[in-house]
């Protein structure tokens, strides 16, 4: 679900949405190349519940909109008539698009020596990819981290990520501006468990802990839109729907500590509409408990089921682990074009001074234009006055600084803009607001 932030723009600038159209996967589908897959129905965008801030929720918007009660309201079409003796000047917006976090989580078995050295190798080009989308991103990585490999832990041989400059700080695999590293040894079968364990630090799971590893809650960004990457060749034995809505309490599987899932009101929407994808061990589009084949024959310990749902759900992407090199290239374009349709804009739009004229808060109207029309919107009293036909308001009535659109409106808007290819938001100067 896209929402809209809108920054004022003096130069009469137009609202592109351009390729934002569908929320979810991408890629071609599997049989051939490198065994990349969109999941399910890729127009279907991600499922990671409603709401969540900066105006549209998730589920809102359908069966009204923009939709004007019946009939041509006459204070409206003045307002929205540039010729009107009251009009003074009319200003149009373009959108700023909100932060986007990719965490990845790469299983640090010495089996997955291969993936660990392509994602190593690949991580720098997977960012350029993301900042030539013109998206103000942050990779969060959580996996073990060492200069040097195998790593001795427990007694055992690990196989550690060090992400190069420039995306990493400095030549040891430090942080850097956009990149940020948990050091935690992911375990085959454990990815799920800790990243929920490790983003919530409960017992168990804290740096210094065997499964644990350094906080990283605070490098996520609280309006950013979230997309999660694992990489194993094994399966997680935390459900899809403990990953997601598990009541906190007690590890299933041991006696350590979890926190609520990720999509429980506790983390107050933080991941809100994510996306779920990963490289692993799936084989048929068909069958989740299908193995791929590695080109000598042997096959992964799993067709990791569980990550199949969650990207299924989620709309996220998926590559076989089993293709090897050849499945990076188009993972890593096809989890960038998955973040770029997932990205999102809120619906706050700032009011700019009129170019003639100053501002008076009693004479400003708001339009859509999209679908070959101007839809001109209602003002309404406030966010609680919001109902399914739409509408706008100020921040603050007596001082305002923003409009906002209404959930509804907001979504209509977008839905013009995905059907045309180019939204504008109007805001009209000099005429009576109309107030619904």
């Amino acid at each position: 679900m896209l929402r809209w932030l809108l920054a004022a723009s003096s130069l009469g600038l137009a609202l592109g949405v351009g390729c934002a159209a569908e929320g979810g996967g991408v890629g071609a589908s599997s049989g051939g190349g490198a065994g990349l897959d969109a999941g399910p129905d890729a127009s279907s965008g991600g499922s990671g519940g409603s709401g969540g801030g900066g105006g549209a929720s998730g589920s809102g918007g359908t069966g009204g909109g923009l939709n004007i009660e019946a009939g041509t309201d006459a204070d409206l079409d003045a307002a929205f008539d540039p010729d009107a003796a009251c009009a003074v000047a009319t200003e149009k917006a373009t959108p700023e698009l909100l932060p986007v976090d990719i965490i990845w989580a790469v299983d640090n078995s010495v089996s997955m020596q291969p993936a660990i050295d392509q994602v190593t190798q690949g991580l720098n080009a997977f960012s350029a990819l993301i900042a030539g989308k013109s998206l103000d991103y942050r990779v969060i990585m959580l996996s073990l981290r060492s200069k040097t490999n195998p790593v001795v832990v427990s007694g055992s041989n690990r196989y550690a990520v060090c992400i190069p400059p420039p995306l990493a700080g400095d030549a040891n695999c430090g942080n850097g501006t956009r990149f940020f590293q948990s050091s935690i040894d992911i375990r085959s079968t454990q990815p799920l468990e800790q990243i929920l364990g490790t983003l919530g630090q409960t017992a168990g799971y804290k740096e210094g802990e065997e499964r644990g590893g350094e906080p990283w809650k605070q490098w996520l960004r609280p309006n950013a839109t979230k997309t999660l990457v694992v990489v194993s060749d094994d399966n997680a034995r935390l459900s899809a729907s403990d990953f997601e809505t598990f009541a906190g309490g007690k590890n299933p599987f041991n006696s350590l500590t979890l926190p609520p899932g990720i999509l429980d009101p506790s983390w107050g929407g933080l991941f809100t509409d994510y996306l779920f994808s990963g490289l692993y061990g799936w084989g048929s589009t068909t069958d989740p408990n299908v193995k791929c084949t590695y080109p000598g024959g042997s096959q992964p310990p799993s067709s990791g089921p569980t990550y199949t749902q969650l990207v299924l759900k989620t709309g996220g992407v998926r590559a076989q682990i089993c293709a090897g090199a050849s499945a990076w290239t188009p993972f890593f374009d096809a989890v960038a074009t998955a973040v770029e349709k997932n990205s999102k804009l809120s619906c706050e739009l700032l009011l700019p001074t009129p170019k003639t004229g100053s501002l008076d808060p009693t004479k400003v109207n708001v339009g859509v234009t999209g679908g070959g029309g101007t839809t001109p919107i209602y003002q309404v009293t406030g966010a609680a006055a919001c109902d399914q036909s739409g509408g706008w308001y100020y921040d603050d009535p007596v001082k305002p600084t923003k409009v906002i659109l209404c959930p509804a409106s907001c979504s209509a808007a977008e839905q013009a803009g995905l059907a045309s290819g180019n939204v504008q938001i109007d805001v009209l100067f000099g005429c009576k607001t109309v107030v619904k």
